[in-house]
């Protein structure tokens, strides 16, 4: 007997709604759906082009990771079973394919109730939601990251030298008990753009002076720019005064005097909202007392008959999830009484035939200056470093430059000791 065309399509769908055998494939015309998938926090999901999922995260989030490749017009159904989404939301890990055009950063479902409908589009745009309630981008481009961006050290000057000025210093939120260098208030946080790079800067410290005509070297700038922001860029420090310049330099924090040419030359000027003034030296030149570098939270000390000047303090902040005093002005050299270097990576001063102390590596602490006599140099300040701070759910892991990776909390911390970069 001919078998009719009814009998022909109920051969072809199964009980439970899925394409049966001798008819088309599932995931092609139409969806195999899956049994409930029951979150724990912990346990992920892997979907499978063709699938619809039951998410129930009742107990906790889900992370659903996507096939790896993918052909155009994949389709994957993903759906609120329990109506938790808004509770203990569901993340797709894009596992290499774009996510409506972004690389990253990793999709959020956080409505209750929601259903998701995702098709492959290609590798230009990737998935895309057909349905989703709004389709709306979830990908969020745009997020927050905090920042501390701290300036290279000025070197110290030679013979009674001044210290070093500390890198000039910039931050945000002062949550992590950071306000700007120079006593001012923290800046407003940065707003990232998913795959977009952004170029860091890390400025190295001046070198110290080697000869008494040469003040020290001016620390580099260090800085974070990319489209869509504005440049945020700290001042390197000021290089101190030698034994014939008897004056100190501005910079992120100004330099310390000299005082072993005639003395009394005032110090160099910090940088406004970066850091503070060096110190003067000593006005009698037999006293021989430089004055200290400026510190990012405090002028450096004026030289005085007999002493040179300390370095000013630096500024502390917990931003990598420990408390770290940086920029430290570099202490002033001496006949005998050095001056010391400020808190958060100052070198010392030198005295009678010896040379300053380099300011710490990355923190921007300014050199110290050279005492009296030979070698009596200046030290090298210490080299910058930038740090970012975001949720780690937008993290991209997208670097360059080998910045140390860490978490605190929910926050994932880039500390950058070179210059490299990063992309949202």
């Amino acid at each position: 007997m001919a078998e009719t065309s009814a009998s022909k399509f109920a051969n072809k769908i199964t009980t439970d709604g899925k394409i049966g055998q001798g008819g088309l494939e599932a995931g092609v015309g139409g969806t195999d759906w899956q049994s409930v998938f029951i979150g724990d926090g912990s346990t992920g999901l892997t979907a499978v082009a063709g699938r619809g999922y039951f998410i129930d995260t009742t107990s906790g989030t889900v992370t659903v990771t996507l096939p790896a490749s993918a052909s155009v017009g994949d389709q994957i159904i993903f759906s609120d079973y329990a109506r938790t989404w808004g509770t203990n939301a569901v993340t797709v890990n894009q596992n290499g394919l774009n996510f409506q055009g972004y690389s990253s950063v990793n999709p959020e479902y956080n409505t209750s109730g929601q259903s998701v409908k995702i098709i492959y589009s290609g590798a230009t745009q990737g998935w895309i939601p057909t349905v989703d309630d709004d389709v709306t981008e979830e990908t969020n481009p745009n997020y927050s990251a905090d920042f501390l961006v701290i300036a290279g050290g000025g070197g110290g000057g030679r013979s009674s030298g001044g210290g070093g000025g500390a890198g000039g210093y910039r931050s945000s939120n002062s949550t992590y008990g950071s306000s700007g260098g120079g006593n001012t208030s923290a800046e407003s946080s940065l707003t990232l753009n998913a795959g977009t790079v952004y170029t860091i800067t890390v400025g190295a410290g001046g070198a110290g002076s080697t000869n008494s005509t040469i003040k020290g070297t001016d620390g580099l700038n260090s800085s974070i720019s990319g489209t869509g922001i504005t440049t945020i860029t700290s001042t390197g420090g000021g290089g101190g005064g030698s034994e014939q310049l008897n004056t100190g330099y501005p910079g992120g924090s100004g330099s310390g005097s000299d005082s072993a040419g005639g003395g009394g030359g005032s110090g160099g000027s910090g940088t406004a909202n970066q850091g503070y003034n060096g110190g003067s030296g000593a006005a009698d030149s037999g006293a021989k007392g430089a004055g200290g570098g400026g510190g990012a939270g405090a002028n450096g000390v004026n030289g005085s008959t007999g002493a040179a000047g300390a370095g000013g303090a630096g500024v502390s902040s917990t931003i990598t999830g420990s408390s770290i005093t940086r920029a430290g002005g570099g202490g002033g050299g001496a006949l005998s009484s050095a001056g010391a270097g400020g808190n958060g990576g100052g070198g010392a001063g030198g005295n009678s035939g010896t040379a300053g102390t380099a300011g710490n590596a990355n923190t921007g602490g300014g050199g110290g200056g050279g005492g009296i006599d030979t070698p009596g140099n200046g030290a090298t300040g210490g080299s910058g470093v930038v740090i970012l701070r975001m949720a780690t759910v937008k993290y991209s892991g997208t670097t360059t430059g080998s910045p140390t990776v860490t978490t605190d909390g929910s926050d994932t911390i880039l500390i950058f000791n070179s210059s490299g970069s990063y992309t949202g």
